[in-house]
């Protein structure tokens, strides 16, 4: 069990007026315990009850091993799982994960009737929120080889090739470098397809005069990294050049406020008002950013309408972006980690226009 983090957890309860939470999300879990299970149909659930109990139910097929500061409760497909979860549970208000099945739920619910069923995530979302020493160096070591996969593909990028070979060659050059694959499914466009924020990617072939959008990121270790950069093919436009400039402009004043003590609303600000001041705000049409940490999107949110205070070890994006339908798009995306007097940030692949 990862003890000190238990016991944020057991504070965000308290807070709460909770007294018992289940947690079923894999990532939850893997924090809490240091374990990563994906349970597929069967149940996962950590109960964690006031005071500091935890036990952890699991099917037998994911062989853990005991820990003595957990109890662990193993059940087979033949059993009723939700019936060895009903016998701990105490009556009363029971916080429950948002990730959890319904299933399990509404069995539980039948199992033990009277209880008081909250979503309780945010017991667990506003300690993951705040990232220790150890997962803000997972986090670094994860975006420093996201630059590394990112910079081999835009090397190897020639004309004539489609989006989806682009995001299968990301993918290999972050495997062959040690990543467990993908954070995410790479958004990689072309041209007129950059100007969808969340395109598809697809067989659209590469052609002189592209814009290339390559959003991506890895998994190394469960720590997950996200970076966009885009690139021209051949030239660019003096609109192309104009509309970069302004992109990476709002990227960099959006770096450049992340602090503590700030809403995070003010850092959407700061980057949304350089692209409104050159006319495209329009144009701008997504949050400036997103948590990251074990999920590639977690809280905080990074937008206009998030007054949460900015803290020491919040972790997120800064991805502003213009998008100009049938024509190209461009966006400039970096992670930011936030210090003591200021922000880190985390990816160190060149930001200026690149014509490849």
């Amino acid at each position: 069990m990862k003890r000190n983090r238990v016991n944020r957890v057991l504070e965000n309860m308290e807070k709460m007026g909770l007294d018992q939470l289940i947690v079923g999300e894999p990532a939850s879990v893997y924090y809490l315990t240091g374990r990563w299970i994906e349970p597929g149909e069967r149940m996962l659930a950590l109960l964690i009850s006031k005071g500091g109990a935890c036990a952890l139910f699991v099917n037998r097929l994911f062989a853990q091993a005991p820990d003595e500061d957990m109890r662990l409760v193993e059940f087979d497909d033949t059993d009723d799982a939700a019936a060895f979860l009903a016998e701990a549970v105490a009556p009363g208000r029971l916080g429950v994960d948002k990730a959890w099945p319904s299933a399990f739920l509404i069995r539980l619910m039948k199992k033990r009737p009277g209880l008081e069923i909250l979503e309780g995530s945010q017991a667990v979302d506003q300690a993951r929120m705040l990232k220790d020493e150890e997962e803000l160096a997972a986090l670094r070591r994860s975006s420093r080889l996201n630059d590394q996969a990112l910079e081999r593909t835009i090397q190897a990028i020639q004309p004539g090739m489609s989006e989806r070979q682009i995001a299968r060659m990301y993918e290999d050059n972050a495997i062959a470098l040690g990543a467990m694959g993908n954070s995410f499914p790479g958004l990689i466009c072309f041209g007129e397809n950059c100007a969808e924020p969340h395109h598809e990617t697809g067989d659209r072939r590469l052609k002189d005069g592209d814009s290339v959008i390559l959003d991506v990121g890895l998994n190394l270790n469960h720590a997950m990294s996200d970076m966009t950069r885009t690139v021209f093919l051949g030239r660019a436009t003096d609109e192309q050049r104009r509309v970069y400039d302004l992109v990476l402009r709002a990227n960099e004043a959006g770096r450049r406020a992340a602090r503590p003590g700030i809403p995070l609303s003010d850092i959407d600000r700061a980057a949304r008002s350089v692209i409104e001041q050159a006319g495209y705000g329009a144009r701008f049409i997504h949050r400036t950013g997103h948590g990251i940490g074990l999920s590639v999107h977690e809280p905080p949110d990074v937008s206009s309408a998030n007054g949460l205070i900015c803290q020491p070890g919040m972790v997120f994006s800064i991805e502003p972006g213009v998008y100009l339908p049938g024509a190209f798009g461009v966006r400039v995306e970096d992670l930011v980690a936030v210090t003591q007097d200021g922000a880190e940030t985390l990816n160190a692949l060149d930001r200026e226009l690149r014509i490849i």
